[in-house]
């Protein structure tokens, strides 16, 4: 059984390794919020897109994970390194491919797609450049399941460190022109995403070959197997529908944004969208855990101690985003401050960053329920949870911001409905025992 003391030893480094994942993102909105409002909107367009290409890879490697947990928990170590190869060499088939489609389809749909032909623009020149990062995004990301399934996320930590210094020093250069760099914008704060992606990869690379037992985990034989891919594939090809059609969601609420509000409150929302990266990450963290220690846990045959450990973590989840939401409402303009020094934008985005807030707690509990559905192996259920939450999320998006055209701070709504639902569906799956004779 998972001590409190145990989860959050697990979740810890992959918390500083979602950090490292998402400050590119914060940190090039940090960058832009100095160059311009239409910047800062379109970067958020350009790196919502760019997420939703990348959750094909996530979800498969999510797939990877439960995997690698389950073989992980039944003492199965020789077959895990086949799930780690097999995955990276499938998911660069992909990656390889969405480069040319993205790098020059995006010029010519994003002004079709958006009111604002400043905005496309400058979208399509970041994702000109961010495009080239999915490949080492990809890879990274099952180096992630790897050691997030076998338990040994210390490594994650150094990850992060690697990722989020390299990221800052070249947004640093390249969007403004110093340390020699040329002066490249928007453009420049993609370059350095990519860059601190393929900081990752050589990292990854170069510790798991000095520091992992590559024989006891099968990482000999460098060869493509589809029996193995298939494998993976009945789990993850669910999760990476789930996340997909998440994502997609998540971008048409941007483009609602800015195609019925302007310019201003897209960048209000891409401030906001930050915050909200940042605020879940110990949720989305303790979510990842879950799913690892749920599937490790079945795989051991202990499957009467599931549910006691879904509620702790549950438990722990919400304590920690009731100490951020504290943290926030005592500081909500010097914490805006980071991202613009405007006054007025300022002012505009107090509002909205409150109602986001308050449906933390709900994500909170949340996030992790519904990461324990996967984490069981049933993902096709997860994937039907998703569908049928995403119909009245788009139905309440569309009536709120397209219909009635209310406030940003009541587009921002949307996210209680998303995981009010989410948690429901989850908590009566996961209560109603109908997942523990689950096989992978």
């Amino acid at each position: 059984m998972y001590s409190n003391k145990h989860i959050i030893k697990i979740s810890t480094p992959i918390l500083l390794s979602l950090l490292a994942q998402n400050i590119i993102q914060v940190i090039d909105t940090a960058f832009l919020g100095r160059v311009g409002e239409v910047e800062l909107g379109a970067s958020a367009l350009g790196g919502v897109i760019y997420i939703a290409l990348f959750t094909l890879g996530f979800g498969f490697s999510m797939g990877s994970q439960i995997l690698i947990g389950r073989r992980n928990g039944e003492g199965n170590f020789g077959k895990i390194g086949d799930i780690v190869i097999q995955g990276a060499l499938f998911l660069l088939i992909p990656a390889i491919l969405l480069v040319p489609l993205l790098r020059y389809g995006a010029v010519k749909w994003l002004p079709d797609m958006l009111q604002s032909e400043n905005v496309a623009n400058a979208a399509a020149e970041y994702l000109k450049w961010r495009i080239f990062g999915i490949v080492f995004a990809f890879v990274n990301a099952m180096f992630r399941a790897f050691y997030i399934g076998i338990a040994r996320t210390k490594v994650l930590t150094a990850n992060a460190v690697v990722m989020a210094l390299v990221n800052v020093v070249f947004d640093y250069g390249l969007i403004f022109g110093n340390l020699g760099m040329p002066r490249m914008g928007i453009g420049g704060a993609a370059l350095a995403s990519v860059i601190a992606e393929v900081s990752s990869t050589l990292f990854f690379l170069i510790y798991t070959t000095k520091t992992v037992d590559l024989e006891k985990y099968g990482f000999k034989k460098i060869r493509f197997q589809w029996r193995v891919v298939k494998k993976v594939l009945d789990i993850s090809i669910f999760m990476m529908a789930q996340y997909l059609f998440s994502i997609v969601t998540w971008m048409l609420f941007f483009v609602f944004i800015e195609n019925y509000m302007g310019e201003r409150p897209l960048a209000v929302t891409n401030i906001v969208r930050s915050f909200y990266t940042i605020f879940t990450i110990p949720s989305h963290a303790l979510g990842s855990a879950t799913s690892t220690m749920v599937s490790n846990t079945m795989g051991a045959g202990k499957r009467d101690e599931v549910f006691n450990l879904i509620k702790r973590v549950a438990l722990i989840s919400l304590m920690v985003m009731l100490c951020v939401i504290v943290a926030v409402s005592v500081f909500p303009r010097a914490m805006i401050h980071i991202y613009t020094g405007d006054p007025l934008l300022i002012s505009n985005t107090v509002k909205p960053l409150y109602v986001l807030i308050s449906s933390l707690p709900i994500y909170s509990v949340g996030s992790v329920l519904f990461s324990a559905v996967s984490g069981t192996g049933n993902t096709r259920t997860a994937l039907k949870f998703e569908i049928f939450t995403l119909i009245l999320y788009l139905s309440y998006m569309w009536f709120v911001i397209v219909y009635m055209r209310f406030s940003v701070a009541v587009a921002w709504t949307t996210e209680h409905v998303y995981w009010a639902l989410l948690t429901t569906l989850s908590f009566i799956y996961l209560r109603s025992g109908k997942w523990r004779d689950r096989q992978i």
